[in-house]
């Protein structure tokens, strides 16, 4: 499988990709948050269980854009701590990527 070199501009990565942002019906989940950092977060796009982002199927609805092509996230100001966290090659990266048939970064 062909590699991508991250370089240095991770943003611009992520918005060409978008896979970790549509992996799991469970993910992004809510972990380490205090109440008024959730607040923050359009209920809109917060699950029934206010576990986690509300998701359509695998996709997180904050989500817009085509994943693989041009994404973007919609709330990224106030998104959850474990969207801050996941960067671009990192373990959860390289899972989402391949679950898209994406190539793994470097």
């Amino acid at each position: 499988m062909d590699r991508i070199d991250p370089a240095n501009d991770s943003e611009s990565l992520c918005q060409t990709c978008g896979a970790c942002c549509s992996y799991s019906e469970n993910w992004p989940r809510f972990t380490i948050e205090d109440d008024a950092a959730l607040d923050l977060i359009p209920g809109k796009f917060v699950n029934d269980r206010l576990s986690g982002m509300r998701c359509d199927g695998h996709r997180c609805t904050a989500l817009s854009g085509k994943v693989g092509e041009a994404t973007s996230c919609t709330i990224y100001p106030v998104r959850p701590e474990v969207c801050r966290t996941c960067m671009p090659g990192d373990p959860e990266c390289a899972m989402a990527r391949k679950r898209h048939g994406l190539p793994a970064l470097a």
